[in-house]
């Protein structure tokens, strides 16, 4: 039995998670859902900015509140990261302190009140998505807008800053290996704990795939970058269906798509779409610029796609490398792509997927070891 009263915790979470149809709130929404699984009554703190209220949460959690996140009219001032600042709201401080239970602050981004005093005999943990600074410096590397482009750099140099506030955290929970040696090499008390996600179990369609799939929020510079890359260096090489999905897709992006005739480019699907497009695929290709944590598209690809293709920052250090067929540059790339065409899914493939990704990476085993950290804390009390 977990030793803390009701099995009650605090989540704070930095956006509404549902709908869960990008990384970060996917693994948000998958833990709450889990963790409601294993008999663990939430209270759940969102910030807004730009989702609405969700009743679906109502469903895994005992109590809801919303706040506004700040809109600051100049981002660039203040030493604070901008992401933390703007998440600053006395109400969230009030209501965690009505009772005594665990926090679990989702992203750097929610730990304005991590060092408060009025909170310091608190378990309180911290989900690390990214080695946040580094992350911001790879976005100012691929922004072309240079506004943006300024306030990513001035924010990368902000995080790196406010990085040791994470000192403060009875631990902090990476969503990758190298993540959580890199925080304990800065003398965080931190732990690896995998990404949680839609998929329960590998459930892969038999036969042949009709096309060749890449997906992510094309709004997102990384991956407007990564689906560039793809369709002028890659795909041009093939002539093969291509299906590239994702929401906000760049000017730059639908004029060089435009040029090649067998890729077609679909924006807004549902979270439900992708994940079809996923399973009717032939060929996931995943490819990414930035190796930071892990990416929660390439979990999805392997729990329910056929064949995956993917570049070496995408899979390196991950634990699941030998699930995939790694290529670096865009001849490696077109040429896997080729090879696996017409090539069956084997049943050993699916379970070698099996075994490693419903053991090692399932959603009951990560929520399994943040109650083990709860159970372990003698501090740990209403």
């Amino acid at each position: 039995m977990i030793n803390f009263e009701e099995n009650h915790i605090h989540i704070v979470s930095f956006d509404v998670p549902f709908p869960a149809d990008y990384g970060g709130v996917m693994d948000v929404f998958h833990k709450i859902r889990t963790l409601h699984d294993c008999n663990i009554k939430i209270i759940l703190h969102c910030f807004q900015y730009g989702r609405a209220e969700q009743l679906e949460l109502n469903k895994y959690c005992e109590k809801v509140y919303y706040y506004q996140r700040k809109r600051i009219l100049n981002p660039l001032k203040g030493k604070l990261p901008y992401i933390v600042s703007s998440r600053e709201n006395s109400d969230l401080l009030k209501n965690l302190l009505k009772d005594n239970y665990p926090i679990i602050f989702e992203g750097i981004h929610t730990t304005f009140y991590l060092s408060h005093p009025d909170l310091r005999d608190r378990i309180k943990i911290v989900r690390n998505h990214n080695i946040e600074h580094e992350y911001y410096k790879n976005l100012a590397q691929v922004e072309k807008n240079i506004f943006k482009r300024i306030f990513f750099k001035t924010e990368a140099h902000r995080l790196k800053d406010y990085e040791s506030s994470l000192l403060n955290a009875t631990y902090v929970l990476a969503i990758s290996q190298p993540d959580s040696i890199y925080l304990k090499s800065k003398g965080v008390n931190a732990r690896w704990v995998s990404a949680f996600h839609p998929n329960d179990f590998v459930d892969i369609k038999s036969g042949n795939g009709n096309y060749i799939f890449y997906h992510g929020n094309l709004g997102v510079p990384e991956n407007n970058h990564a689906a560039l890359y793809l369709v002028k260096e890659v795909f041009k090489l093939i002539n093969l269906p291509v299906v590239i999905a994702g929401s906000n897709p760049s000017k730059e992006l639908k004029k060089a798509v435009r040029k090649l005739p067998y890729v077609t480019l679909k924006d807004n699907l549902s979270n439900d779409e992708i994940m079809e497009h996923i399973k009717d695929a032939q060929i996931n290709i995943l490819v990414t610029f930035q190796a930071t944590g892990i990416k929660l598209k390439l979990l999805n690809s392997l729990f329910c796609g056929r064949h995956v293709v993917a570049n070496k920052q995408m899979v390196e250090n991950t634990g699941i490398e030998s699930l995939c067929n790694i290529a670096n540059n865009p001849f490696e790339l077109a040429e896997k792509s080729f090879n696996l065409w017409e090539k069956q899914f084997t049943e050993n493939e699916r379970k070698e997927r099996k075994h490693i990704l419903e053991n090692k990476f399932s959603n009951a085993a990560s929520a399994e070891k943040i109650l083990d950290l709860l159970r372990r804390d003698e501090k740990v009390r209403v």
